[in-house]
């Protein structure tokens, strides 16, 4: 797992909080009214019950990151309690480390107790770790598709930084990387943010870009060897996308017909080349459809890119301009239910892509999402099995959690 990315937390932690960011929202659309369009979603439990786990997940990571950047691999437990509104702790940090003992471990320390990692989430870490290491070529093809997909063929590198776990980056991915591969990438000055870099795809020999193929075209030339819907035309499966509706949702005929038009409309892949404006020939009604298509498919190959084909809302936003979508990105994914499905679990708005999972778990696994999986049964156990020792026994007495949550040394 990631010492730079603790150090990045360890960091921000110190910092004063920005204030928040404003998202665009689409004219046709109040912000009350985008609200209610997420409250009045189709929910679908499978996700629901996934993202359960995931929440405490993402808050474990955390703090692991913390640990393995840390000296020692461990960290004082004051310093943890301090920074405990920051991490999401909202308990604070005693009552966090208590609910996962599979994860953290407590020994003496001085002045103060010590967290650190147990063996079985240490070894997750490694395996996490070397797992991503393993995959630095692979790294240079998502980090080159990511490119592709925007207009000007650069991105902030601010914004790779929020989502190099997404992707199954190496920790250090800035010099392992980028650094290693000049031919591939370059770092220049942004302009429009002093102290930030853009992170360039350097052109070929011949000055043309890698020519990528989107992973909705394996599903459709899948679907069209197989033609397993006879009543589907070819157009809709050339230009479709894999639909997959929450269970109880209802369609109705006026509903599928949209739907099968959509299916068939032509629109700019993710990887052709368009102006910077986006494309799509004005603003016509016909042109803004197929500049909403290409937005679905920009998207759609993104959460492919990514490990776990799940990525936070607020993460994704930060490309929103830099890959030339003129829509709001939440409302994109609540508009297509049969492609993405949004959950609000945690206090975040999370999309998964729906085709790559199949009850509960991702269906083409690889290991970065193995190793990771390994860790969220750590956390999913909790205190099941383990036994309390018994009160008034000569492990009782003021334990070292509550002495710090108490203010006692």
């Amino acid at each position: 797992m990631a010492t730079r990315a603790g150090r990045v937390l360890c960091a921000a932690l110190l910092r004063r909080p920005r204030p928040p960011h404003h998202h665009l929202h689409l004219p046709r659309r109040s912000k009350t009214t985008s609200a209610q369009h997420v409250a009045a979603r189709p929910r679908d439990a499978t996700f629901e019950k996934l993202m359960d786990g995931y929440k405490s997940l993402l808050k474990v990571a955390a703090v692991q990151d913390l640990l393995l950047a840390s000296p020692g691999r461990s960290l004082p437990l004051p310093f943890l309690s301090s920074v405990a509104q920051k991490l999401r702790l909202n308990r604070g940090a005693p009552h966090f480390l208590r609910r996962y003992p599979r994860v953290f471990s407590l020994s003496p320390g001085d002045p103060d107790p010590a967290v650190a990692l147990t063996l079985a989430a240490a070894e997750a870490a490694r395996r996490e770790s070397l797992a991503a290491a393993a995959g630095a070529s692979f790294a240079v093809e998502r980090l080159s598709r990511l490119l592709c997909m925007s207009p000007s063929r650069e991105l902030p590198l601010r914004a790779v930084f929020k989502v190099w776990r997404e992707l199954g980056l190496p920790d250090d991915f800035e010099e392992s990387v980028i650094s290693q591969n000049p031919g591939v990438f370059s770092l220049r000055d942004n302009p429009q943010e002093p102290n930030t870099h853009l992170l360039q795809l350097v052109a070929g020999g011949s000055g043309e870009s890698p020519r990528f193929t989107p992973a909705v075209e394996t599903w459709r030339n899948q679907e069209l060897v197989e033609k397993k819907q006879p009543e589907v035309d070819e157009m809709e499966i050339r230009f479709g996308f894999k639909q997959g509706f929450p269970p109880g949702m209802r369609l109705s005929k006026n509903f599928k017909a949209k739907l099968r038009e959509w299916q068939r409309l032509p629109y700019p892949a993710p990887y052709e080349e368009i102006g910077r404006g986006g494309g799509g020939g004005g603003r016509s009604r016909a042109a803004m459809r197929r500049l909403e298509k290409r937005a679905v498919g920009i998207v759609h190959e993104f959460l492919s890119l990514t490990v776990e084909k799940m990525v936070e809302v607020e993460k994704i936003s930060h490309f929103r301009t830099w890959f030339a979508i003129d829509l709001n990105i939440r409302d994109l994914f609540l508009d297509h239910p049969g492609i993405f499905y949004l959950s609000t679990k945690g206090k975040r708005h999370t999309v998964f892509l729906r085709e790559a999972y199949d009850r509960g778990r991702l269906v083409d696994p690889n290991p970065v999402y193995e190793a990771r999986m390994e860790l969220l049964q750590l956390v999913l156990m909790g205190k099941r099995g383990l036994v309390a020792p018994a009160r008034g026994g000569p492990t009782s007495g003021l334990d070292p959690l509550e002495a710090c949550s108490s203010g006692v040394r």
